[in-house]
């Protein structure tokens, strides 16, 4: 455990430093695009993070690999050293391709390419669904685990992608969901290899956690600089790989069986960390199909959007966010963590989740309801004439009588 934080840690300082660099270094010369009609922020802002969170994410994977050497048990992840160039290779692409399209805004159809190479690039070198953690559920022919790793990795990167809309949004997401998700893969590795703990999966999602945490000081609102494309998509790459890595390997027999609820573990914390962005993507690609618009056509209709709309300030719509992640993600883990570690009833992560819930959607409901006590307050006690006609007759060369309005106008 003490390895692995060190790591985040690393991957966090260099990410950023560098992120400060690469900041000072866009402004120097003007690497950042115009303010588009959906876009949230007002001035031009940097989109190049993504390249300080790449190398920063090198840099820790390269420590990890030089501590190797030194600490027999980290030796298994390096056992096959193709994987590791594999995932970093696909890394590098999409970071290219994700910085192109800040720059010059590509099509599309060219971003998708780039998308299936880099996760085909994964899949070749054996990261891979084999199996389904449902029985020892295995994938068919080693092509079809090839085509379902490949699709899966590529949805999730837009998933991810799709939501990056307001400051530190995915940042935060991505920190909270990793931060889950390094907890189990490290908890059920330990429970299935007692003798090393070591394994790709954790090492993959502390050092994106790390990432994660060095970008933040630049990516909180109001921020100095995004992740851009080139950011969104390594964050979901990473998180796509780290969660095949493990639930498309481990066989959660060797677990418990008498925990029937934590034997589904491996499915349903993957789903569960990425339910925020899960939803947005089907939503979006719901409504831009209907109308007869590309999937991958940009509009101004996503969740971070609709939050705003509904009368929350950006900060709180992110926390929002922040919220429903933490309670649907530590709400899963819980089914795992009680009865396996702390010999508490299943029924506790159940009221926590259903608490957490519950919870989360009052506070995103919330402007609705004071818009409709506001509603209610005004037609009880609506504005009369004569206060009207009174203001009317002010001077009109007396700026505070010009700044009073009827309340139907500053509503």
């Amino acid at each position: 455990m003490t390895l692995f934080l060190l790591l985040a840690l690393v991957s966090a300082l260099v990410t950023f430093g560098l992120s400060v660099v690469v900041y000072k270094l866009s402004h120097r010369y003007q690497l950042y695009p115009q303010i588009r009609d959906r876009d949230v922020h007002t001035r031009p802002t940097p989109r190049l993070g993504g390249i300080a969170m790449f190398l920063g994410i090198v840099v820790a994977f390269g420590v990890a690999y030089l501590a190797s050497s030194q600490f027999p048990p980290l030796q298994l992840v390096f056992a096959d050293p193709k994987q590791i160039l594999a995932i970093l290779g696909a890394a590098l692409l999409i970071v290219l391709v994700g910085v192109a399209d800040d720059l010059w805004d590509l099509d599309w159809m060219t971003k998708l390419a780039g998308q299936f190479i880099a996760a085909g690039l994964v899949a070749w070198q054996g990261v891979q669904i084999y199996s389904l953690p449902i029985g020892g559920l295995t994938v068919g022919s080693g092509w079809m685990s090839i085509v379902f790793t490949v699709v899966a990795i590529v949805v999730v990167m837009n998933m991810i992608n799709f939501i990056d809309g307001l400051d530190g949004l995915v940042t935060g997401v991505a920190l909270i969901a990793n931060g889950v998700f390094f907890v189990y893969s490290y908890l059920l590795v330990r429970d299935t290899s007692p003798t090393n703990y070591f394994n790709l999966a954790s090492l993959i999602a502390a050092i994106l956690v790390g990432a994660c945490v060095g970008f933040l000081p630049l990516n909180w609102h109001p921020a100095r600089m995004f992740m851009g494309d080139a950011g969104a998509l390594l964050v979901g790459l990473l998180m796509a790989t780290s969660a095949i890595a493990i639930t498309g390997q481990v066989d959660p027999t060797a677990v418990n069986r008498s925990q029937l609820i934590p034997a589904f573990i491996p499915i349903l914390l993957p789903v569960a960390i990425l339910i925020i962005p899960m939803l947005d993507f089907g939503l979006a690609v719901f409504r831009r199909v209907r109308v007869g618009k590309s999937p991958f056509s940009a509009d101004r209709k996503h969740l971070h959007h609709r939050l705003l709309d509904m009368g929350h300030s950006h900060l709180h719509a992110v926390l929002i966010f922040y919220g429903w992640t933490a309670a649907a993600s530590v709400g899963c883990l819980l089914y795992f963590v009680l009865p396996g570690y702390l010999g508490l009833p299943t029924w506790y992560a159940t009221v926590f989740l259903v608490v957490a819930l519950i919870i989360c959607t009052l506070v995103t409901l919330a402007p609705l309801s004071r818009r409709k006590a506001d509603e209610r307050e005004s037609q009880l006690y609506p504005r009369s004439a004569p206060q009207t006609e009174e203001i009317a007759q002010l001077d009109p060369l007396d700026e505070a009588a010009q700044s009073v309005k009827p309340a139907e106008e500053t509503a």
